[in-house]
């Protein structure tokens, strides 16, 4: 794993369950220990200390938690005790329940997740809510936008294997025809090859497609799409280059200029904590020419900001 975060060793439940039980007990809150624990064991050892605090004590240790806490600090912790597939359902569930959607959320994780980790969520969601996922998201959702996103919930990518050239100029020259060449633009033709393609197979097409129009793929998007279609479709082609680099970026856009996305960065950092945060380091630093732990320390304060540093887990120079 590329993660920040992995098992803590040695590990004793009870003895962290204890020792939550007592940073909350009685007046007042000792957030530091309760950040410490938190962000130094994974997911799996955070579900066996859970298991332990209510075992120990008879009380729902995220109960507690939000009880304790308050503001983005809780938010932060509660969302570190999900475990993963549950925290993209409900980040899902809460992107398309009351009024307006959340397309941004729905845009990074459908964009970013894999095929199989697509299938865990529609899983995990029923299991859940007991709702299906593609029938929630088609009822919050219309036009080319909504069928990217139901493509993309099929989870039937192509798996990556022998990439055949002829398929890649095929593939480049309809994207060409489909856009460039068009009066108006053939958006179905984008989301079947974008949607459905193997990634290695892409990569190749973005190149193929380059030698013949003279553009990047995500020029003619821009160009030739627009709104929420838009930012999926280069989302895709943004995770089909690179995840990392398409987290990098996420990251510093929900950070930079007035104000912070909290909810972004919470979501990236804790969703990547353990899969890929030092890759998404690595292109941060080399993409914006400073370093993601910089950029967080500048930006956030109090036991928000200990937190989210010590999941970074490091400067890079």
């Amino acid at each position: 794993t590329r993660g920040t975060v992995t098992a803590f060793s040695p590990f004793d439940a009870r003895a962290d369950a204890e020792a939550l039980r007592k940073a909350m007990k009685g007046m007042g809150t000792d957030e530091e220990t309760i950040l410490k624990i938190l962000t130094s064991r994974n997911n799996a050892q955070r579900q066996e200390i859970a298991s332990a605090f209510k075992t120990l004590f008879g009380r729902d240790l995220v109960d507690d938690l939000k009880s304790e806490l308050t503001g983005k600090f809780e938010t932060l912790m509660v969302s570190l005790m999900r475990p993963a597939y549950i925290f993209d359902a409900h980040a899902l569930k809460h992107a398309i329940k009351g009024a307006g959607t959340n397309e941004k959320v729905l845009t990074e994780i459908l964009a970013s997740r894999t095929p199989a980790e697509v299938r865990n969520i529609k899983q995990v969601y029923l299991q859940e809510y007991e709702a299906n996922l593609e029938d929630k998201i088609t009822g919050e959702t219309s036009g080319h936008f909504q069928r990217l996103l139901v493509v993309l919930l099929q989870a039937n990518r192509d798996p990556d294997g022998r990439v055949d050239d002829g398929l890649v100029e095929q593939d480049a020259q309809v994207l060409f025809r489909a856009g460039e060449l068009k009066w108006g633009t053939d958006e179905e033709k984008f989301i079947t090859i974008l949607g459905t393609r193997s990634v290695s197979h892409l990569r190749r097409v973005f190149d193929k497609y380059m030698t013949i129009s003279g553009f990047q793929i995500e020029e003619t998007i821009d160009r030739e799409t627009s709104g929420d279609l838009e930012k999926l479709l280069l989302a895709v082609v943004k995770c089909v280059r690179s995840v990392p680099a398409y987290f990098a970026e996420t990251l510093y856009y929900s950070m930079k200029g007035a104000g912070t996305d909290d909810d972004t960065l919470i979501r990236v950092m804790v969703s990547r904590s353990e899969v890929d945060l030092l890759d998404i380091r690595q292109e941060f630093r080399k993409n914006f020419a400073k370093s993601l732990h910089h950029v967080i320390q500048k930006d956030t304060s109090g036991d928000y900001r200990k937190a989210l540093l010590l999941l970074c887990g490091g400067e890079d120079e």
